[in-house]
């Protein structure tokens, strides 16, 4: 079976990578709820539902400054789709792998950056690599996922366990235990970023980055490696 799944996937495909950035989605929510203006800047649901709210309240003030953040989500999604063509045409790295390092030097500025910034600086650059995430990393071998935040995890858990029910389908019920154990990496990473916020302060965002690092030398080993070869090959759900 491991070796069908090292054939068939990419490495930026496998379950491992998910569960590491599922994780690292959790440290930098916990960072952003706790440290940086109590926002979720993993998603935009609640920024786009408060921007409603403001514009029924004629809060012209607040709509605006919600647009900020909606704004860098949705260039997120935009630089993620172009940028990927030029990438792919230099042919010296992965999208995938590339992506990563970017969250990672962005992850490590805003640690080194003073209490006196804005915190909308920090949520900012947040919205926008994880957007750029949630649109580079859609299926983990062949199974359709987010990395960012949970709410189709929970659904997807739900579903196959219903179908495990009725039908008693192995196939389900390990679908149900994946988006699970997308579930409970957030959680620990919301855990652990909790803990390294209450004891470094802002400078716990490197514990993200630390743990990026461990996806970025696994894809980047694939592409110089057992990958050389694949790196015009585009991920499934692409």
């Amino acid at each position: 079976m491991e070796k069908e799944i090292q054939r068939k996937y990419l490495e930026c495909e496998r379950i491992t990578i998910f569960l590491i950035l599922m994780m690292s989605g959790g440290f930098m929510g916990a960072y952003t709820y706790l440290l940086k203006g109590g926002v979720f800047c993993n998603a935009q649901t609640s920024n786009i539902m408060l921007l409603g709210l403001a514009l029924g309240n004629h809060n012209w003030h607040k709509a605006a400054y919600l647009l900020i953040p909606i704004s860098a989500y949705l260039l997120g999604a935009i630089v993620s789709e172009i940028l990927p063509v030029y990438v792919r045409k230099a042919g010296l790295l992965r999208w995938d792998t590339l992506l990563i390092g970017i969250e990672i030097v962005v992850l490590v500025i805003l640690g080194f950056l003073p209490e006196s910034v804005p915190v909308q600086v920090s949520q900012v650059a947040i919205n926008f690599i994880c957007s750029m995430q949630y649109n580079t990393f859609r299926q983990a071998q062949g199974i359709p996922m987010a990395t960012t935040f949970c709410t189709n995890h929970l659904r997807q858990t739900g579903i196959h366990l219903a179908i495990w029910f009725r039908k008693k389908e192995g196939k389900a019920l390990k679908r149900s235990w994946l988006h699970g154990e997308m579930i409970l990496s957030f959680v620990i990473g919301a855990f652990i970023g909790t803990k390294a916020c209450n004891a470094f302060g802002s400078r716990a965002i490197w514990g993200a980055a630390l743990l990026m690092c461990l996806a970025f030398f696994d894809l980047l080993r694939a592409d110089r490696t057992k990958e050389k070869g694949k790196l015009y090959q585009v991920p499934s759900g692409h």
